[in-house]
């Protein structure tokens, strides 16, 4: 039976789940459910084939979700790209550990920081709809006010819609910014392939 949130048909588990084998990676598969502690974020520091940051945020019961190449940044000058990925349950606000090679997104993860979301936007999930997100953190590494705008027709072969995280410019904005590791990985870097000489 296919599972469905009262947000509609964009918001669910089902791409998550269809990509993942719960048989060997320790994921938690999770069900849409509303948080009892108020809406939360999380930042994960991924170490997959390419390193990224994972940022989510606490909307209409699951965690919608961007991978952001480069990391989060306290700059209000700095526009980060986001590229928004499959919705993940509320259990993943917690998850941390080694995807195992071989399943999707294999690699270490971190949780490089967790704490409160307080939307700005009236309903959250119809900004998100609209592309354009508004929105407070109170984390240990992330907080003040932020956006997230969905740039038009930037989607390119992937069909992956890619967005903008940018600082508003407050009392927590850090110019020259950058997002520190909080791990080392445990992937080993892709061998270079050797050329063949002519003779």
């Amino acid at each position: 039976m296919k599972e469905r949130s009262d947000a509609g048909n964009d918001t669910g588990l089902e791409a998550y789940r269809k990509a993942r084998d719960f048989r060997r990676t320790p994921e938690p598969t999770g069900e849409i459910r509303s948080s009892r502690d108020g809406a939360r974020f999380v930042v994960q520091e991924h170490h997959a084939s390419v390193l990224h940051y994972d940022f989510r945020l606490e909307i209409a019961g699951v965690l919608k979700s961007w991978s952001v190449p480069k990391g989060p940044s306290l700059d209000p000058s700095v526009k980060r790209l986001a590229v928004q990925v499959e919705d993940h349950p509320l259990d993943y606000l917690t998850f941390a550990g080694r995807i195992p090679e071989g399943s999707y997104g294999a690699g270490r993860v971190y949780r490089w920081d967790m704490g409160l979301f307080e939307p700005m936007d009236e309903d959250p999930l119809d900004a998100w709809r609209q592309g354009t997100l508004k929105f407070r953190l109170f984390g240990k590494r992330l907080s003040g006010e932020w956006r997230l705008v969905r740039m038009r027709g930037r989607g390119g072969r992937s069909k992956k819609a890619m967005w903008l995280l940018i600082k508003a410019d407050d009392e927590a904005a850090r110019p020259g910014h950058q997002a520190e590791r909080a791990g080392k990985g445990d992937r080993k870097p892709a061998k270079a392939k050797s050329k063949a000489r002519r003779s």
